[in-house]
């Protein structure tokens, strides 16, 4: 009788045993894929929106490699990582979830957001079999097109460390969820703050044009309606004989310089309309009014051209990413414009011997001069 219990006894035991073994097995099988939630906390931008999101991750298989709940004893081996993604799919779960923290105006700067990394890691330690712990990191980084540029942004490097029991994966999904949160938070952050002063957020240029006057320079003169030219201002020694009775080369330059306000690009140029004194000169017998007016209409020629230098930028639609390349073409047609203008003016002219001629042409510059605001 006793030998009869124990064989079934026994066996009820190995039977016992079996299935412990059994349900081991079983517990670690595939783990389903992570439900990534909607996010609990939105953002609303106020100077961008999300255009798109761009999948870059080296691999877009799994978004995770979680180790699986296991219900051995603590003397079982530690069950392998298993790949596991997004349930819908890592890249579009992701994209939707970022839309969902960010609701799109689509009137404000379009960005892309481009996914570099988002991966979910964990280990487990021999020593203490019944933990997992866990690592989180997000890398992205964010561009926009402006004027058919891409700019680049920032970029954003983000991580998240959890435990957890070797039985419970509950915890994985709300860490992933705040670290897509966090990296959104950056992003919205970041452009609140640098959209009003940082160039690379500027979404247009505005022009503003001031006329450099200060006539402090000993061989400098500076264009100023109030001070023209006298004779004192031709220092320099007669370089040619026949009939020329004066000279001068008057010129003109800019110089810029930007600053962002309120999200525009200001440029600042000071224009600089000149003739060097040591290079112009005059002949004894032409110190007379009429060779003075004669040099002084060159030197309006110059102011006339410049107005109608800043005129063309200020009808122009500058880009903020092209607006040197274009000023500095402008200049050069307006350079052509004057050198043009300068032998027009003294052909008709015949140099200022012309009576009549002289006399249409200092009508015309007058005209236009008050035209610009430069001269009642």
């Amino acid at each position: 009788m006793l030998l009869t219990f124990l064989r079934p006894a026994m066996s009820w035991v190995v039977a016992i045993l079996s299935g412990v073994l059994l349900l081991a097995a079983q517990s670690v099988g595939p783990v389903p894929p992570i439900r990534l939630l909607a996010p609990t906390q939105t953002f609303a931008p106020q100077e961008f929106y999300v255009a798109q999101v761009i999948d870059e991750r080296p691999d877009r298989r799994a978004v995770a490699s979680l180790i699986p709940p296991a219900t051995a004893t603590t003397t079982a081996p530690a069950p392998k990582p298993q790949a596991v993604d997004l349930q819908g799919g890592g890249g579009s779960v992701i994209q939707k979830f970022i839309q969902q923290t960010l609701p799109a105006n689509k009137q404000l700067r379009p960005i892309t957001i481009r996914l570099r990394e988002c991966k979910v890691t964990e280990t487990s330690d021999p020593k203490a079999p019944s933990r997992v712990d866990g690592r989180i990191t997000i890398k992205m980084a964010f561009d926009w097109q402006r004027d058919g540029q891409t700019i680049a942004l920032t970029e954003y490097q983000g991580a998240a460390r959890y435990g957890r029991p070797a039985g419970q994966l509950g915890v994985v999904e709300p860490t992933l969820r705040q670290a897509l949160t966090e990296a959104m938070r950056y992003l919205h952050t970041w452009v609140k703050q640098n959209a009003p002063h940082n160039a690379k957020l500027a979404t247009g240029v505005q022009v503003f044009f001031t006329d450099y006057t200060d006539n402090q320079e000993a061989d400098t003169l500076f264009y100023d309606p109030k001070r023209p030219l006298d004779f004192a201002d031709f220092k320099g020694t007669r370089q040619s004989g026949g009939n020329t009775a004066a000279v001068i080369f008057p010129n003109f330059a800019y110089q810029g310089a930007t600053k962002v306000v309120g999200g525009k690009m200001q440029l600042h140029i000071a224009m600089k309309t000149f003739v060097v004194r040591s290079s112009s000169w005059v002949a004894d017998h032409a110190r007379t009014p009429y060779t003075l007016n004669h040099e002084q209409r060159h030197f309006d020629v110059v102011k006339l051209v410049v107005e109608r230098f800043k005129q063309r930028i200020r009808q122009d639609t500058l880009s903020v990413d092209y607006y040197a390349g274009h000023l500095q073409y402008q200049y050069l047609l307006s350079y052509q414009e004057m050198n043009r203008m300068q032998e027009q003016y003294d052909g008709e002219t015949g140099n200022g011997t012309n009576d009549a001629a002289q006399a249409r042409w200092n009508e015309r510059i007058t005209k236009e001069l008050q035209a610009f605001g430069v001269v009642q």
